[in-house]
């Protein structure tokens, strides 16, 4: 990634710090509620963004892991904290977007959940083993078709992106492909490298490094437009899949009772650590897309949207939850 873009954000730093300075919920810490597991992408992104959030303001930032129910648990725990601002959760909105559809939660997802921040995007791309048989796209679905009804797909959990992906690709293609469900992209991807599974529609971040290593070959991006990682792989609708457009979206999010004045500095100190060109540069290295956003009513139009779209999906091919 260029740094002309890493830096394109830095003017809107001296309208946030105006905001941004007027902190005043005293010296408590800030609990950062993370709905997944230590080490993981989005813990990264947490971590990285909160050190400087940290360092922007002169308090504590903790960053609390409560992974658990496709972050229902985290989200939970959040929404039983006083909304006074010193407690948030960052994670992916597909925890708003794509879950609800398949399990029940305790918690109107967006009604009682405000988006504060979009900080990242993050890609999804189509891969397979290294050895696999098919070496391009068009090869790919060949392949496949010698095997109808008898190869699989993987996916990081029922009820997502991932899980989508691999229905509408299957279907359009004709395929009779199984669904795999995995609790997580690695045990997924382990059995996709070691050949128990055919193929899977997996996250950027957590497929990236094995692409890198070798261990994966990589047949087509899902999303709008390539992705900067592999500028000659093509998208899904470039190879005539246009259904398979999707785009995750990492978020802070708070209380819906959170009072304005609260929420607007949470979204100044935010957009502030997110937007420094070093932060953005080592969310980029992680794989993520930095991509700062903090209007609250775009940024609920769009899960509204989005919501509406993986509704029909999960309605379409009757998905229901393990």
């Amino acid at each position: 990634m260029r740094l002309q873009r890493l830096a394109r954000p830095a003017m809107a730093l001296i309208g946030w710090s105006l905001a941004f300075s007027a902190w005043a919920l005293g010296d408590k810490p800030l609990r950062v509620i993370v709905p997944g597991p230590a080490g993981g992408t989005v813990d990264i992104a947490a971590r990285v963004i909160g050190q400087q959030m940290s360092a922007d303001i002169g308090r504590p930032v903790i960053i609390e892991n409560r992974p658990g129910a496709t972050g229902s648990i985290g989200l939970s725990a959040m929404l039983k904290a006083d909304p006074d601002g010193n407690t948030i959760a960052l994670g992916p909105n597909n925890m708003l977007v794509e879950a609800p559809h398949v399990m029940k939660v305790p918690y109107d997802p967006l009604g009682d959940i405000v988006t504060i921040a979009r900080v990242a995007l993050t890609g999804y791309v189509l891969v397979a083993a290294a050895d696999y048989p098919a070496k391009d796209f068009q090869g790919l679905v060949e392949h496949l078709k010698t095997r109808k009804g008898k190869s699989s797909f993987a996916s990081y959990g029922t009820g997502t992106v991932s899980q989508y992906s691999g229905l509408i690709f299957s279907s359009q293609a004709d395929l009779g492909m199984q669904h795999v469900a995995y609790l997580g992209s690695p045990p997924a991807l382990t059995d996709v490298i070691g050949g128990q599974v055919d193929i899977m529609f997996d996250g950027m971040v957590t497929s990236l490094p094995l692409i890198k290593s070798g261990r994966l070959r990589t047949y087509a991006v899902v999303g709008k437009n390539r992705s900067h990682y592999f500028p000659d792989v093509p998208t899904m609708s470039e190879l005539g899949y246009p259904e398979i457009e999707f785009q995750g979206q990492v978020c802070f999010f708070g209380s819906s009772k959170l009072p304005p004045e609260i929420l607007a500095k949470l979204q100044a100190i935010i957009g502030k650590a997110a937007s420094v060109p070093a932060v953005r540069q080592k969310l980029a290295d992680a794989g993520l897309e930095p991509d700062v956003n903090t209007d609250t009513a775009v940024l609920l139009a769009e899960n509204r949207q989005l919501s509406q779209g993986n509704a029909a999906i999960v309605k379409k091919f009757d998905i229901q939850a393990n």
